[in-house]
């Protein structure tokens, strides 16, 4: 008898596996919903009918009332019993309550990762920041746009500066919160009249977070946060908004 008589047949237990590692429907929709919204292609305001979602995304109603439950919860979209869901407004008064929650959990967060910061946490910040500035440039030579790329790698450099607190859940509501303030960051990028030095803000932060200066780095923390609260709030109240 040839070896091909004796062909093993899948694992089941294999497509289990890669079930698990899949994202549910309702995750699916979750991170689709929630980047939409993050990067405004989901204006403020905006309608959110399940029955229009059904056909744009391709899913039934259960996992995107599920997803978008979930993002009434996280404070990015509001559910009325009579008018069903919508995004979010952006306001004056939401953006100061995000950012005086940031004020506190960030600032906490930074110290915490600076005393207990290893090797590793120190080259993680230093390559977060050279990723972040490459980009910087390449947008600013005109070779790209301000886009998702850049958003992510901005996260991913303050989210190095404070990953090495020990706290998971002051990490989960440092990145929240960093996450819901985003919309607010791209209008205040975009609509910027002033030059601002970004760069030399984010490579005083990660010199001071590595020379464990930690109330010189919380202090310029806490001045980045509020420097983009106060030209975004400015802004708004120049465009009427």
């Amino acid at each position: 008898m040839s070896n091909n008589d004796h062909s093993v047949p899948a694992s089941p237990k294999s497509d289990r596996e890669k079930a698990d590692r899949s994202p549910s429907l309702s995750e699916k929709a979750f991170r689709i919903l929630r980047q939409q919204i993050l990067n405004g292609e989901i204006p403020p305001g905006e309608k959110l009918r399940v029955e229009a979602l059904q056909r744009e995304h391709a899913l039934s109603s259960s996992p995107l009332r599920e997803a978008l439950n979930r993002l009434v919860a996280e404070g990015l979209v509001i559910a009325d019993d009579h008018r069903g869901f919508r995004a979010a407004p952006m306001t004056s008064a939401d953006l100061e309550d995000i950012t005086r929650f940031r004020l506190i959990i960030e600032p906490a967060a930074l110290s915490q990762s600076i005393a207990n910061g290893t090797d590793e946490w120190e080259a993680d910040v230093v390559a977060a920041f050279h990723r972040l500035e490459r980009i910087r440039q390449r947008i600013a030579q005109g070779e790209m746009p301000f886009n998702a790329e850049w958003t992510q790698r901005h996260k991913d450099f303050h989210t190095a500066l404070i990953s090495a607190a020990p706290s998971p859940r002051l990490l989960a509501a440092c990145s929240t919160h960093f996450d819901v303030s985003e919309r607010y960051r791209r209008f205040e990028a975009m609509n910027r009249t002033q030059s601002r030095d970004t760069t030399g803000e984010h490579r005083r932060l990660m010199e001071t977070a590595l020379a464990r200066q930690a109330e010189i780095s919380v202090a310029l923390l806490r001045e980045h946060i509020s420097l983009t609260a106060q030209t975004t709030l400015a802004l708004r109240q120049s465009k009427g908004t």
